[in-house]
């Protein structure tokens, strides 16, 4: 084999490589986040706007990898700062954000066969922004089955709350009911049984995304002997 025919056979693997790649067959990646949404349900979406805390999920889902061998890069960096706060290098990564504010997440792939090496950056990074705190408590309930504020639980709206324990007690110290999710609440019952129509203590500490600390310590009232109206107005 002459070297004319060396060089042509050369050219040809070198254009059925470029025509290959033409078609679209670089190794590339379809990264992909996704997160639980206040039902339970799974959510895919490239941003967040919400209250923390968010667990979330990021893969990189490669392509046409063939025999390359993609080395990963995730950077999480809260906006406004140069350095990421977090760097992982597995395909696929799970974080919880526990702080308020806005973050990106960009993944970055070097895939790398031999001497080449092909570089995979996102167009968008990912983005999370996550509320500042907000936790409100009232000041009665009315457990008397009639559908309407029969749970004694925080105000709706509370935001960002990523630490809580709530604990109610009665006038003589004895504790009564304790939570440790702002989503749940006192039915007005312990041991079983109604407790009687009066005034209860409540503590609560809690932290806020922001950083934020709530200590709560006030008197709620159980009103079983009251009914509130769908406007808001209670009658008695």
């Amino acid at each position: 084999m002459d070297m004319k025919q060396i060089i042509l056979l050369l050219l040809v693997g070198l254009l059925g490589t470029l025509g290959a790649r033409a078609q679209g067959e670089y190794p590339s990646a379809n990264p992909t986040m996704t997160y639980l949404d206040e039902e339970g349900m799974e959510v895919e979406d490239a941003q967040y706007d919400g209250s923390a805390p968010l667990a979330a999920t990021f893969k990189a889902n490669p392509e046409n990898v063939g025999d390359y061998t993609p080395l990963y890069e995730w950077r999480f960096t809260k906006v406004g700062e140069e350095k990421p706060f977090l760097i992982r290098y597995e395909e696929e990564t799970s974080y919880t954000f526990e702080q308020s504010g806005s973050f990106s997440i960009e993944l970055l792939i070097s895939f790398v066969q031999g001497t080449d090496t092909i570089a995979f950056e996102m167009d968008t990074p990912f983005m999370v922004t996550l509320a500042e705190s907000k936790l409100e408590v009232p000041n009665a309930f009315t457990p008397n089955g009639d559908g309407i504020n029969d749970v004694f639980r925080v105000k709706e709206g509370y935001k960002s709350i990523i630490r809580f324990h709530a604990q109610v007690f009665s006038r003589w110290g004895k504790k009564l009911y304790e939570w440790n999710d702002p989503a749940g609440g006192w039915d007005g019952r312990s041991g079983g049984s109604d407790v009687p129509d009066g005034a209860y203590y409540l503590n609560i500490e809690a932290r806020g995304a922001d950083g934020r600390n709530y200590h709560i310590k006030k008197t709620i009232n159980l009103l079983r002997g009251y009914t509130e109206d769908r406007g808001g107005g209670t009658n008695p």
